[in-house]
């Protein structure tokens, strides 16, 4: 197994609970990939997701792999989810509806009844395609399936995430309040299929939760569990090469020079990174790097790391922040490419919520702002000092955390620059290949790989797609073909693949 991210923990704990013989090579010294911890000095960070949506899938994964997630972990549901903060008022996102529709009463009054409207449209669409979202799509047959056909009229084909949620809301600021997580798939919702409406009805209805220590404790809960039924996981160590010959996968060549023999190879690094630098570019009819090319991918993130020897208590678990003009702002990240000064940005002050992450009196702020990837032309090595100052002006006015600067200890930073060189994603594009109508489902790379044989790919550049959810889905995915391939029997909650 090539990588040791959330999908590739997921596959291989289920695997290994089943009776196969599975290692794991990992390039870092730390498992989770972009789920890992990022540690500064007494502070602990989560690298990347913070969001644990649909945490029943992770329940099941966990299952599968003879474990029980709520003895390895430690749950809280957050509640409020979130605020969402725009210039001159604020929704505090609950799961509770009765309070949920009081927050839309007094920030957008006369819209309050909207609310049930999305949420029982959304749960019907969500309800149809759950397990569109759980097959394998390995062959034309799969693509056509009754339950595809059956969802075709939930699709909201030719329309956006936006078009979809102004049309339940009326108010274009509402419906942006319910149309952000497109950012989650790094896509603007005015050009994300509108199908993904339904993923702030996920929330609604399922909830957001923080695992104390950080959601990277998962990966290392993944890792110990893995572990415990007899996986290898080998760290610092990288992979060079995807062996390839006649057609079919047969290991792997580390960069030490070794070679590892195996019947089957999951792959789990970022996917167009993997197809540049893994494989070799006969083995590839698609995606060459001429293929990837003509690809569409996600939007990139600038991130700021900070450890302070203050709390700000006043400050939510999760706040996101709304360009003045939002439209604008979307455009240039997905359009012409500039940096905008009226920037949206993310804040997590996780502190509030889990006093495991920094020492007492202090706290550590996970501050987001998505930016476009490195197709754009940006240089980085150029930009990130102003880029990074306008940020921190964000904070003192937006946040209100007029004195931050004084109360930095530590300070990380990391760019699209730096998320394709030292993180190994393709084009800085964190959240994978664009989650567009001709790069999903069967048209996504899948998981059994179409290029060659015995591969199969895991993690958010593959189907399902991008977010912790879909990408443990891909996971047991891969793990359950790969059973059915070697005619071992085991029982899955997932049905469909």
């Amino acid at each position: 197994m090539v990588g040791a991210g959330p999908g590739g923990l997921t596959a291989a704990m289920i695997l290994a609970h089943r009776g196969f013989e599975v290692e794991v090579f990992e390039a870092r010294d730390r498992v989770g990939g972009r789920n890992a911890c990022l540690e500064l000095g007494p502070h602990r960070f989560d690298t990347g997701p913070t969001f644990l949506m649909m945490r029943y899938i992770l329940d099941e994964v966990f299952e599968e792999a003879g474990a029980d997630s709520s003895r390895c972990l430690r749950f809280v549901e957050l509640d409020p989810m979130y605020r969402l903060q725009f210039r001159d008022t604020a929704i505090r996102s609950s799961t509770d509806h009765e309070r949920m529709r009081q927050e839309i009463a007094e920030a957008f009054p006369g819209r309050e009844d909207s609310f049930q409207r999305f949420f029982a449209a959304e749960g019907r669409r969500f309800r149809r395609m759950a397990p569109c979202l759980q097959k394998h799509y390995s062959t034309l047959g799969s693509f056509f399936s009754l339950d595809l056909m059956r969802v075709l009229p939930y699709l909201s084909l030719g329309r956006s995430v936006f078009d979809v949620l102004e049309g339940y809301f009326g108010d274009p600021r509402l419906a942006l309040a319910f149309s952000f997580q497109s950012k989650y798939l790094g896509m603007s919702p005015w050009e994300c299929p509108g199908a993904f409406s339904m993923l702030s009805y996920i929330e609604y209805a399922y909830g957001v939760y923080h695992t104390i220590g950080g959601l990277s404790a998962i990966s290392d809960a993944m890792a110990e569990v893995a572990r415990a039924n007899g996986v290898l996981i080998h760290l610092d160590t990288p992979v060079s090469r995807v062996l390839v010959e006649n057609g079919s996968a047969r290991g792997v060549a580390l960069a030490d020079g070794s070679r590892i023999e195996a019947d089957e190879v999951v792959i789990n690094a970022d996917f167009a990174h993997a197809m540049e630098n893994l494989v070799a570019p006969e083995a590839l009819r698609k995606y060459t790097a001429e293929g990837l090319q003509k690809r569409r991918f996600s939007c990139s993130i600038f991130m700021l790391y900070l450890g302070l020897d203050t709390v700000y208590s006043h400050l939510p678990h999760h706040t996101i922040y709304f360009a003045d003009d939002y439209r604008h702002n979307v455009d240039a990240i997905f359009g012409s490419g500039e940096l905008c000064e009226d920037t949206s940005f993310y804040v997590r002050n996780a502190v509030v919520t889990d006093d495991t992450l920094a020492p007492a009196g202090h706290s550590g702020l996970y501050v987001l702002v998505p930016v476009p990837n490195l197709r754009a032309g940006t240089d980085w090595s150029r930009e990130a000092k102003g880029f990074r100052d306008l940020v921190m002006s964000k904070l003192r006015t937006r946040a209100g955390l007029a004195d931050i600067e004084a109360h930095i200890t530590h300070e990380h930073m990391i760019t699209p620059q730096d998320w394709r060189d030292d993180y190994r994603v393709y084009a800085g594009a964190v959240f994978n290949l664009a989650h567009t109508v001709r790069q999903m489902l069967y048209l996504r790379p899948r998981n059994r790989f179409e290029e060659f044989d015995h591969a199969y790919l895991v993690g958010g550049g593959t189907h399902p797609g991008s977010g912790l959810p879909t990408i443990y889905e891909s996971g047991r995915i891969a793990a359950n073909l790969i059973s059915r391939r070697h005619r071992v029997p085991f029982t899955s909650a997932n049905r469909h693949a």
